[in-house]
């Protein structure tokens, strides 16, 4: 990352400079519309785009007084959560009732390949990770960074300043975390 986009980072949410936050968001377009990009090949049944899933989050981003990011992972971990709130948002809508969620369509599946989520595993995912989040807030940053934000178990490492293998160790740790966690809740 370049050191003009890190200066940006540091200014966003800083009062002497207002706009910064859309000088973030310009600089980080690309990377935003990355990780827009791959949530949305992880959950097709959203129904949204990519550009209109970047600038929710952004608007999100926008409509937030002090927010200010110590980094570039941190930075991206806060878009990824609100890109995942926005596809909660556009789930529970898609599951209501009142919208036909009575009615299931089937599609034949003709595509090798990784296996969408549904609405309720994304809604039970996201449930876990705000309840993770009270308990352990940085595991719950690891899987926004790891899951959400594409990130190598070395780039996190890089970005937290600490070994890989600690961030191995932390990834095996909250795997088991949500697994127990979503499996309480379908039983």
């Amino acid at each position: 990352m370049s050191e003009d986009a890190t200066n940006i980072i540091a200014e966003a949410g800083s009062p002497e400079e207002r706009d910064a936050n859309s000088k973030l968001f310009a600089t980080l377009y690309s990377d935003l519309r990355r990780l827009a990009d791959r949530e949305l090949r992880r959950f097709p049944s959203a129904g949204v785009s990519p550009t209109t899933l970047v600038h929710e989050a952004y608007l999100n981003l926008a409509n937030r007084d002090g927010v200010h990011f110590a980094d570039h992972g941190k930075c991206l971990g806060y878009v990824a959560r609100a890109m995942r709130g926005v596809l909660i948002d556009f789930s529970r809508r898609h599951q209501a009732v009142k919208r036909g969620s009575e009615f299931k369509i089937v599609e034949l599946n003709t595509q090798i390949g990784e296996q969408p989520r549904d609405d309720k595993s994304l809604t039970q995912l996201s449930a876990a990770l705000d309840e993770l989040a009270q308990h352990d807030p940085s595991l719950a940053e690891l899987v926004d960074l790891k899951y959400f934000c594409g990130f190598s178990f070395a780039e996190i490492a890089k970005l937290r300043g600490i070994s890989e293998r600690t961030v191995q160790r932390d990834w095996q740790k909250v795997r088991l975390l949500l697994y127990q966690q979503l499996n309480d809740s379908d039983s």
